[in-house]
């Protein structure tokens, strides 16, 4: 018997999406059944070949009970045509099932579900297997990635998801490696490492695969690497391709698809001695989005900021510094450049190109064309043809001065004169701040409102080149003076600050280029975004409600208190004809750790309890109660050092610790509060985890290669000079 078709199997996978979510799912289940007894084995073969599932996930909106990739599909619009649960029934949503993760750190994965079961992953790059109707754990997959591999992370030990391709999931690990999973065992089939293991290289984004080829980059441009992305074969690991995204040193080459471009291009675009620790090798990494158009064959990457943060450390004498905060095309097949569209030449401000893309074809003028969306870290919504990279438009989705606004011709910025700080010497308080006005939670488009809905960050912060800068040999080096980040000591001046900082969910018409509504969170910071053919938008946010929207109106239909933190985005899908709502439960990354008394809420540090969430009409589970923070006493020791050193102590706390201590030695409360350490008290105590390094396996690497023991010993001054500012504070407001 002949091989079946592929119309013979998109017709076969029609069924079965009709069959899930039919009123009549039985007469349904019959007739599919009886589809299915007629047609050779060798389609069911077929539907788990590379090529098979490549068009399912193309042609995903024939199946909307799955969610086969990332953003459902390979456009990224992270919208589901299921409607089950709509505007009209929303009220009647309620937690279907939850399972508690066994890691409190940070969750940003999106899951997939693939036939009735749902894959993630979860903090320390761990990997679950769930029965997407009952919430059962079917398998879970520890990486088991050394502690010591947090340091080289800038935003947490989170990982923001898995890919699903011919019976395999496969994780790209806190490490570095890349890693193929039996999705049926849960066993490993293979592993790569992806990056040079001597360097401050990690993988905290999710893999794209395309055509047969596992689709990954790295992170690190805070910590001094190189950028690049790679393919590799999805059934053996084997690299097929590699492009790096910011030249190397001149005269020599790569051997990679990068080469000419970099020479022809790139190199030309930047000075001084980029390529190596003395210039923080360029950065320019592709930490988070990708998306592809098949039609076109072009695979698209979102490149991040340049390492140093200021231009002059990495740059001496300027340039576009291609190609950082920059959209690459590439063919998926070889790596081959096709197009670039850059958005910051030269970025000093941390303004990545790495958020969400989404694919669209919209009518723009009176024609239709292809375009490529995207609402970047700074503050400009752009909308780019992608066909061949050519500007169509940007206008800001939220307050912006650091341009003036966007050549209408080129796309270039503006620059307001005052913003260069690298060429100016002074400082720059620039709206957005480093965090961006978008951070990596994903955005949503309908296509019923021609609506996108972004999450967004109210926010500033300061810059000013480091005249002084010396990198360190762990943790982050931006070559910005960190003075502007120490968080005031006068508590109101600091609740000013916090709310200086604000979530929004701001729905976005890209044609027009303007806002039609916008909703306000409580806290700062808030998760990605579902939209749905119910007509729904769905969110959560970092103060633990998870809320249904209207799309058209904004208006809030729905709302659930899940106890912790939100900031991942949800997904939709269904199984035996119930639709699904799911989401990953669980604060962390940057802002979370650092922000350290933005994330309070009500005068508390944050409770967190990592969990996976789904949701689904007239559901009864019902969380157990929430546990009451524990409160200890603040005891501070008696302070022994003098005020310089307390001062000393402040700014290296600020260049290290604070990242993940919070500002100020204000913990969120995600990571332990160095005020109320027992080991405060003690300097050998603080010596064996600072100096030593006694609680490796934990994260808490020893500093030695940064700080001397007369170091730590102001650090451990400066701390308790703040719990002891803490404790006056409390016993003043009793």
């Amino acid at each position: 018997m002949s091989s079946p078709t592929a119309k013979t199997r998109t017709w076969g996978y029609s069924l079965l999406a009709r069959a899930a979510t039919a009123p009549n799912r039985k007469k349904w289940a019959i007739g599919f059944l009886a589809f299915s007894l007629q047609v050779p084995a060798t389609l069911w073969a077929a539907a788990d070949s590379d090529t098979d599932f490549g068009s399912r996930i193309i042609n995903a909106d024939k199946e909307p009970h799955n969610w086969l990739s990332h953003g459902r599909s390979y456009g990224e619009a992270r919208y589901s045509p299921l409607n089950q649960i709509n505007q009209n029934n929303v009220e009647k949503l309620g937690l279907a099932w939850f399972y508690d993760l066994d890691t409190s750190r940070g969750q940003e994965a999106t899951p997939l579900v693939v036939d009735g079961v749902l894959y993630t992953s979860s903090a320390w790059s761990k990997v679950q297997a769930f029965d997407a109707a009952t919430g059962r754990l079917l398998w879970q997959f520890d990486p088991k990635v050394p502690g010591e591999t947090a340091i080289k992370g800038c935003c947490d030990v989170v990982n923001r998801g898995v890919a699903y391709w011919d019976g395999m999931v496969y994780v790209g690990a806190l490490d570095g490696r890349l890693i193929a999973i039996d999705a049926k065992t849960g066993q490993q089939i293979w592993s790569t490492m992806t990056v040079d293991a001597s360097l401050n290289y990690t993988i905290t984004g999710a893999p794209r695969i395309v055509k047969g080829k596992v689709i990954i980059g790295n992170s690190g441009a805070e910590f001094g690497v190189r950028g690049y992305v790679t393919a590799y074969d999805a059934k053996s690991g084997d690299q097929v391709w590699r492009f790096y995204t910011v030249p190397g040193k001149p005269g020599e080459v790569d051997n990679a698809a990068s080469d000419k471009v970099m020479a022809r291009l790139a190199q030309p675009t930047w000075s001084g001695r980029w390529w190596d620790d003395k210039g923080g090798r360029g950065g320019g990494t592709v930490w988070d989005s990708m998306a592809y158009d098949p039609e076109l064959d072009l695979l698209y990457l979102g490149v991040g900021n340049g390492s140093y943060w200021s231009q002059k450390l990495r740059s001496e004498d300027g340039g576009d510094n291609l190609f950082v905060s920059s959209i690459l095309a590439l063919r998926p097949d070889t790596g081959e450049y096709v197009w670039h569209f850059q958005q910051v030449p030269g970025d000093e401000w941390d303004y990545t190109a790495t958020q969400h893309m989404i694919l669209a074809d919209l009518p723009i003028k009176g024609k239709t064309r292809k375009v490529l969306m995207q609402a970047p870290k700074n503050g400009f919504f752009y909308v780019i043809d992608r066909s061949n990279g050519e500007f169509i438009s940007a206008q800001p989705y939220t307050e912006v001065n650091w341009a003036t606004g966007v050549d209408p011709k080129t796309g270039r910025p503006q620059f307001n004169p005052d913003a260069l700080y690298s060429q100016t010497g002074e400082m720059w308080v620039g709206i957005p701040g480093s965090l961006g006005a978008h951070n990596w939670q994903p955005m949503a488009f309908n296509p019923d409102t021609g609506l996108v809905y972004i999450p967004t960050l109210d926010g500033a912060a300061a810059y000013k080149t480091d005249p002084n800068f010396k990198p360190l040999a762990k943790g982050m080096n931006l070559g910005v003076d960190l003075a502007p980040f120490i968080p005031p000591t006068d508590k109101q001046a600091r609740e000013e600050i916090k709310k200086s900082f604000k979530g929004q969910l701001i729905a976005w018409n890209p044609i027009t280029q303007k806002e039609i509504w916008r909703v306000s969170h409580s806290g700062p910071w808030n998760g990605g975004v579902l939209t749905t053919a119910g007509g729904l938008v769905f969110q959560g946010e970092g103060n633990g409600h998870f809320s249904a929207y209207k799309a058209a109106s904004g208006e809030k239909l729905w709302s659930f208190d899940g106890q912790s933190g939100i900031q991942a985005a949800p997904i939709s899908y269904a199984v035996d004809g119930v639709e699904y709502i799911s989401v990953m439960v669980g604060l962390g990354g940057g802002m979370p750790l650092s922000g350290g008394e933005l994330l309070w809420n009500d005068g508390k540090p944050l409770r967190n309890k990592s969990r996976v969430f789904t949701f689904a009409l007239n559901g009864s589970a019902h969380l157990p109660s929430a546990p009451l923070l524990a409160t200890t006493p603040l005891q501070p020791p008696p302070q022994f050092a003098d005020e310089p050193a307390i001062k000393r102590g402040e700014q290296l706390y600020h260049s290290t610790c604070g990242f993940c201590h919070g500002g100020g030695a204000l913990s969120s409360g995600l990571i332990k509060d160095l005020r109320y350490s027992s080991a405060l008290a003690s300097q050998e105590a603080w010596k064996a985890i600072v100096y030593d390094g006694a609680l490796t396996s934990l994260g808490m690497v020893s500093f030695k290669d940064n700080y001397s023991i007369e170091d730590i010993e102001a650090i451990r001054a400066y701390v308790i000079s703040r719990a002891q500012a803490t404790a006056a504070e409390s016993q003043a407001s009793d």
